[in-house]
């Protein structure tokens, strides 16, 4: 492994930590906003006896006030100007997360949406799908573009190539690893429950809305998934020398974020292939197309062995 990431085509990236600090608390904001976005959904979508003025109210401010907490995230922070930059910041987040509570205090029932669908693509939206519109602040701070940021022209043709090769090479080893973590966990008594995402796919009837939710999982999810671990969250952790913490942390942490015991060991081996495959070539590209790839196998996987 040391040798691998000796050989790196990766040049290193100058990535500010106050900055990936803003990006990530402007993801996290953005995840509020879809949590405030389902509620009015499912407000809607069951009988109510609260007052719908002041439920519109409370979601409509909470919306709002994230947006200006976004809005302030990703603003390039004066020095002089962090701690009230910070405690504005945390006021509107704080502020919002209080009327989204409120708001959904006046909910009947559950807050979760009856459409699982629904649910999904909000999420995926709310997380990845702003990932993708967030970096582009993150980019023209930095003063740089998606190209050079991420290598996207250094010998795209290879890039896609390779990445079109290691992605079969990944796909049944995962799989293998998959059913063996779960066999181990059932006889640990642990019994890992099947990912929220999957059973949501598997679940699934008609060709629209597994449309839908393929762009999303085939599409958007790699890309935003991509471009936040290997794209900004190891070259930064890299720079500061600490290379083999770099690879593991954000390998783990890409795992974990997936909460489902029997993917964390298969999905934090391909994490580790997709770091050395970005060190290799110095394209994310390379990683985009892998991490396709590995969600389309899985997509379509899922609905053959259903059937």
């Amino acid at each position: 492994m040391p040798g691998i990431l000796s050989k790196s085509q990766l040049p290193e990236k100058p990535w500010k930590a106050g900055a990936i600090a803003r990006l990530i608390g402007s993801v996290i904001v953005c995840f509020l906003i879809g949590a405030d976005v389902a509620s009015v959904f499912r407000y809607f979508q069951t009988p109510q006896t609260s007052s719908g003025a002041l439920f519109l109210a409370l979601a409509g401010g909470a919306f709002a006030l994230f947006v200006t907490a976004i809005v302030m995230l990703v603003r390039r922070w004066q020095p002089e100007k962090h701690l009230f930059n910070l405690l504005a910041a945390l006021t509107t987040l704080y502020g919002g997360f209080l009327c989204m509570w409120l708001a959904q205090r006046l909910i009947a029932g559950k807050t979760d949406l009856e459409n699982p669908i629904v649910t999904m693509l909000i999420a995926v939206l709310a997380f990845q799908g702003a990932a993708l519109v967030l970096v582009h602040f993150f980019l023209r701070e930095h003063g740089t573009g998606w190209m050079e940021g991420f290598g996207l022209n250094k010998r795209p043709a290879l890039a896609l190539l390779a990445g079109a090769i290691v992605g079969p090479l990944t796909l049944f080893p995962a799989w293998w690893l998959q059913e063996l973590s779960s066999r181990l966990f059932e006889r640990l008594t642990l019994h890992p429950h099947e990912q929220e995402a999957v059973e949501i796919l598997r679940n699934t009837e008609g060709w629209p809305q597994r449309l839908l939710l393929g762009l999303a999982t085939i599409l958007i999810a790699p890309i935003g998934e991509e471009i936040i671990f290997r794209g900004i969250l190891y070259p930064a952790i890299k720079r500061t020398g600490h290379q083999q913490l770099a690879l593991w942390s954000t390998a783990i942490l890409f795992g974990a974020i997936h909460v489902n015991l029997g993917s964390f060991i298969p999905l934090t081996l391909l994490a580790v292939v997709l770091v050395l495959l970005y060190e290799h070539t110095g394209n994310l590209l390379a990683c985009i197309t892998v991490h396709c790839f590995f969600n389309a196998a899985n997509f379509v996987a899922l609905y053959y062995f259903q059937k």
